[in-house]
């Protein structure tokens, strides 16, 4: 290898390192920290479950805002700018998450951090993907990537460490926003450096014809909304199930590490599996393995069903979520942005919708069984509706 090749070589390491930081702090933290947050957050405020479900589809319903704006051109030559302000809006509304004690202003804080989040992950994705591409780098793809798993840990982490620090107290929940916000901001000073000013310019754009609705991309879209609806049940609500069963702390932060940690190296464990069966059959192999996992969280014991569950969720729930949007670019090749914005908004209305039906069912049946049923449910049904696609023959 020549000096050239290999400081292109690290170059383009570098900026995937970069990605993952971005993706750890604006989905890690800026979607998914929510998750082990809220049980202290339940207690000391006295929230309902049908509250928690409202402030976490608000934070969804951010998301897909702030993903369909990213649809249009309006940050062409400007996705360094807007990245760095995705995830600089991503800190600044996480330290204001322990600022308030109204559910009202939880519900906007967490809808524009869900718009800061889709924005900083849109964009970053873009020009990460772009080098890795333009190198024959798939691997800087998978360590992009494999960050929201890395965030997910990460965080898990730092909330035990903080609970344990301050032995449970009230106000813990606001401290753990706070280290939150402070690990976002010095991330941030790194990716601003290192992060290259936008994709490799080289291709020309051009208008994308309308989409072709074949029963093939029917199903698949229909089956990534109720993907949106099944797994977010599960992302939203893990570790209040763990507190609920009075699992301990310790417990609580293994799951939701353990999910991180799975989810960080997915993408890699399933590239075989993708390359041997076709990524019709992975999709529908994970969705089978996601069913069970989400199924044990809530019908296996306490300690078993929370480290069990979250392994298994978070071996799927992001090979579900890339290989989804890589059928749609297989089954509409002439209009990738199009396919992509018609599945993001199927998975973030499944999404929006899923948190809601969640909180207000176990408000009414007080624990989160029945709601965990009704998500595997609707994974089971986005299952069975993917077989019949990957049977077929191109």
């Amino acid at each position: 290898m020549t000096d050239a090749a290999a400081q292109s070589h690290s170059r383009v390491l570098l900026i995937g390192f970069a990605g993952a930081l971005a993706m750890a702090c604006s989905q890690g933290f800026g979607r998914f920290l929510y998750t082990p947050v809220l049980p202290g957050m339940i207690s000391d405020l006295s929230l309902k479950a049908s509250d928690a479900g409202l402030i976490a589809a608000g934070n969804f319903a951010g998301y897909l805002l702030g993903a369909i704006l990213a649809a249009y051109g309006w940050a062409n030559g400007r996705e360094k700018l807007v990245a760095l302000g995705g995830m600089l809006a991503t800190g600044l509304l996480l330290l204001a998450m322990a600022m308030t004690r109204a559910v009202e202003v939880f519900i906007l804080i967490r809808f524009l951090a869900g718009m800061a989040s889709a924005l900083a992950m849109i964009f970053t994705s873009q020009i990460v993907i772009g080098h890795a591409t333009a190198a024959g780098r798939e691997d800087v793809q998978s360590l992009h990537f494999a960050g929201v798993g890395v965030g997910i840990a990460v965080s898990s982490l730092l909330v035990f460490v903080i609970g344990s620090l301050l032995h449970g107290e009230g106000a813990s929940w606001q401290a753990e926003w706070i280290v939150g916000a402070v690990f976002v901001f010095i991330a941030f000073v790194f990716v601003a450096r290192v992060l290259p000013s936008g994709p490799p310019r080289t291709a020309v754009a051009t208008v994308e014809p309308p989409i072709r609705w074949r029963m093939p991309l029917v199903l698949l879209t229909i089956a990534y909304g109720l993907f949106g609806f099944g797994y977010v049940i599960t992302a939203t609500f893990l570790i209040t199930i763990v507190r609920m069963a009075d699992a301990g702390a310790l417990v609580e932060c293994l799951a939701w590490f353990i999910t991180g940690s799975a989810s960080a190296i997915s993408l890699y464990i399933w590239r075989p599996v993708a390359k041997l069966t076709g990524h019709r059959w992975t999709f529908v192999m994970a969705l089978a393995i996601e069913v069970v996992g989400v199924l044990a969280s809530v019908l296996l014991p306490p300690v078993v069903g929370a480290l069990f569950g979250g392994l298994l969720f978070g071996l799927t729930f992001m090979v579900v979520t890339a290989y989804g949007l890589q059928l749609g670019r297989q089954f509409s090749p002439h209009s990738p942005r199009r396919v992509f914005s018609f599945m993001t908004a199927a998975f973030g209305i499944g999404q929006i919708t899923g948190p809601l039906v969640g909180g207000w069912v176990a408000q009414f049946t007080g624990n989160f069984t029945l709601p965990t049923i009704l998500a595997a449910t609707a994974l089971g049904i986005a299952m069975l509706l993917m077989v019949p696609v990957a049977r077929m023959r191109d």
